[in-house]
Order: structure tokens, then C-alpha cells, then sequence
């Protein structure tokens, strides 16, 4: 009986030691849309979504998401999001990132789609999920551009 127990215990440590981080992947975090919420005399309000994707076998829970929206290479609004959200094995989750904008960081960027027509971002920070074999933290870092003739592109 102890040899049949200790076999088992043997299997079930090797099986979780192939779930290790060796064989965690990485979730995928890709920037999808910038949207204009609100402008006023103090500032203005707009949401960073992203996508983050799952490439693991098995669930991810989101317990974090860092962000810091730049313009250009002006950083002009942070946050951290700390409303827990899943995905799914093989699927992505959608999320919405409320940043407050400074008037001098609106004001950098009205100024560049003035003078360019478009206006260059970036949107870096770090993801932290939960996993069956413990916790991982993810950087990301993406960037794109907004045009006041064909909008988001990047």
C-alpha cells in the first residue's frame, strides 16, 4: 500500500512540475483602441482598450494591470487596474483603462495633430495573473498613431 501511495505521489509531483514555469506562456497584451471620453478646461478623459490573451491550456486570473499612456514621448497619464477579470484558455478578455489627461498633456497633443495631422502614442505597463502554478507578471508595451483623418492605426 505505501509503495502504490508513494508511486501515485511521485506521478502527481511530476505531472505538476510539467505545469512549472516552463510550461506557463506568457499572455498576450495588444492594444486595440484609444477613445476620447471627455475634454474639459482642466483636462480630458480617455479609455486605452486592450486585449490580453490567453496562449495557456488552462484559465488565467488577471489581478492587476499597470498602464502609462505617452504621447509621443510626453507621458501624460497612469493607472493601475486592479478589478480582477479571466480569461479563458485560448480566448482574450477585453479592457478598458480609464486615463485622466493632464491640460498640458492635451494640449501637446492638440498641438502635434495640429501640426501633423496625427499624433504618435504609446501604452506600456505590466499584466499579473494567477495560474494554476503560481503568479507571473507579464510586461507589454505597444504603440500607435491617431489621425484626425482615418483615426486609430497601429
Amino acid at each position: 500500500m505505501k509503495k502504490t501511495f508513494v508511486i501515485l505521489a511521485v506521478a502527481a509531483l511530476g505531472g505538476c512540475a510539467s505545469l512549472g514555469v516552463g510550461g506557463f506562456k506568457q499572455p498576450i497584451v495588444n492594444f486595440n483602441d484609444l477613445q476620447v471620453e471627455g475634454i474639459g478646461t482642466k483636462g480630458g478623459t480617455v479609455d486605452v482598450v486592450l486585449s490580453v490573451y490567453n496562449p495557456n491550456g488552462y484559465r488565467l486570473d488577471a489581478t492587476q494591470l499597470t498602464y502609462r499612456l505617452l504621447v509621443d514621448t510626453t507621458a501624460v497619464g497612469d493607472g493601475v487596474y486592479k478589478s480582477q477579470f479571466t480569461v479563458q484558455s485560448g480566448d482574450s478578455a477585453i479592457v478598458r483603462l480609464p486615463v485622466n489627461l493632464s491640460y498640458s498633456g492635451l494640449a501637446a497633443a492638440a498641438k502635434q495633430l495640429k501640426e501633423k495631422g496625427s499624433v504618435n502614442y504609446r501604452v506600456i505597463g505590466d499584466v499579473t495573473v494567477s495560474t494554476p502554478v503560481g503568479n507571473f507578471t507579464q510586461p507589454y508595451d505597444r504603440t500607435g498613431r491617431f489621425s484626425t483623418l482615418s483615426g486609430m492605426t497601429h
